[in-house]
């Protein structure tokens, strides 16, 4: 039976495609259209392990990107049977994925007020796509359903009630389907039942966030309101005095929006390291005695740190502590320097394991007698997205 779902992921000057199965999270086809809106815009797919690469008119859109896009789907002679849609900020309204229609999309214009770089983007992604296969059931699925079993000494802030109550103010979290995909294959490594496990997992990437999976359910995560909250990150700035923004823009001479920019795309890694914010390019330069790329790596490692230390007592029977995401998975200096700072918990790391665990290879990385248990798990957003869409097919 066909199980091949359209995945798009439409973000402010990007489109992310694949034909996932929903079945076994196989992509026969997966690719980029990047810089829209840009004289450079390119278009990029894998088809059955052959690399294409495809121009885009100049400064193509959303719309001329995904017209191609469809193109190169039809060539495949897949038949889908539904799209999923990642939508980042769905807020307290969706807990689950949706079905799209004129209710949902209303929704998530409503919330991009939240999240406005990404769900605009989502929005005008998924009419598109609409037009361009109304037959097929459209399914948004939202970033933040996954956290909204949280309770809510974990989700609201010390702010006038009234705040919450008439302006939705509160922590949301974001990364929700790779903190479920990290769930489930969790429980799978376990042989547990996803109810039964409870595991502190930790996404790192450009974007990066912790959560407290307890039993099955989210009950911390570190990303709040928006995706700034939280740790160091490629750009962002995660955590900081509240005081600060207000201060630089009295002292810059800057406007809210100028600061906004500075905290979410000068700042994290980049802004420390004064060099990059590939994490990649830092441990290079680390190793050439660079010395703001090491202070980066400390300070990224030492407030992951403090956040894991701190979910423990969110997941008192804790099964496991798990990396996932672009720096998780394949970065083992960050993830020995991370756990170095649980000694005195008696959790260490096997230090062969963990230097093998890089470019898809996952599994145990701690020592036999670690108190609690260390794996990498290579994330698959993108299986969550289409296995959840095929339900309403």
């Amino acid at each position: 039976m066909n199980k091949d779902v359209i995945v798009l992921n439409c973000g402010s000057s990007s489109v992310k495609f694949a034909i996932i199965n929903a079945e076994n999270g196989e992509a026969g086809l997966s690719g980029l259209a990047e810089n829209l809106g840009n004289n450079d815009a390119r278009l990029s797919y894998k088809l059955n392990g052959e690399k294409v690469q495809r121009e885009l008119p100049a400064q193509a859109d959303h719309a001329q990107a995904l017209n191609v896009i469809q193109q190169v789907i039809d060539k495949t002679g897949v038949k889908p049977i539904a799209i999923g849609h990642r939508v980042v900020h769905g807020g307290e309204k969706f807990k689950q994925a949706a079905l799209v229609d004129n209710s949902v999309l209303e929704a998530i214009e409503k919330y991009a007020v939240m999240a406005p770089l990404h769900n605009m983007a989502n929005l005008k992604g998924i009419v598109t796509a609409q037009k361009a296969y109304p037959e097929l059931p459209h399914v948004a699925v939202f970033d933040t359903s996954f956290f909204q079993s949280m309770p809510q000494k974990a989700f609201m802030y010390a702010l006038p009630m009234e705040l919450y109550k008439s302006h939705g103010i509160r922590r949301y979290g974001f990364h929700g389907t790779s903190h479920k995909f990290i769930l489930d294959s969790m429980a799978k490594l376990l042989q547990k039942s996803v109810q039964e496990t409870s595991i502190i997992s930790a996404h790192l990437g450009n974007g990066c966030s912790v959560s407290a999976i307890e039993q099955g359910k989210a009950v911390d995560t570190s990303l709040g309101f928006t995706p700034l909250e939280g740790l160091v990150m490629g750009t962002r700035c995660g955590d900081l005095d509240p005081s600060l923004p207000t201060i630089l823009q009295k002292q810059l001479g800057k406007t809210a929006d100028e600061i906004a920019a500075l905290l979410n795309k000068a700042s994290g890694l980049l802004g420390i390291s004064e060099l990059s914010n590939d994490c990649r390019t830092l441990e290079d330069a680390a190793n050439n005695g660079h010395e703001g790329a090491l202070l980066a790596i400390e300070i990224f490692c030492y407030r992951l740190a403090k956040y894991i230390s701190g979910y423990m007592v969110c997941v008192p029977s804790l099964d496991a502590i798990v990396f996932t995401g672009g720096i998780g998975e394949n970065s083992s200096l960050i993830r020995s320097t991370t756990i170095g700072y649980f000694k005195h918990f008696g959790i260490a790391l096997d230090e062969q394991k963990n230097l093998d665990a890089r470019f898809g290879q996952g599994g145990e990385i701690s020592t036999s007698d670690s108190s609690t248990a260390v794996f990498v798990v290579p994330t698959n957003e993108e299986w969550v997205i289409a296995a959840e869409a095929a339900t309403f097919s």
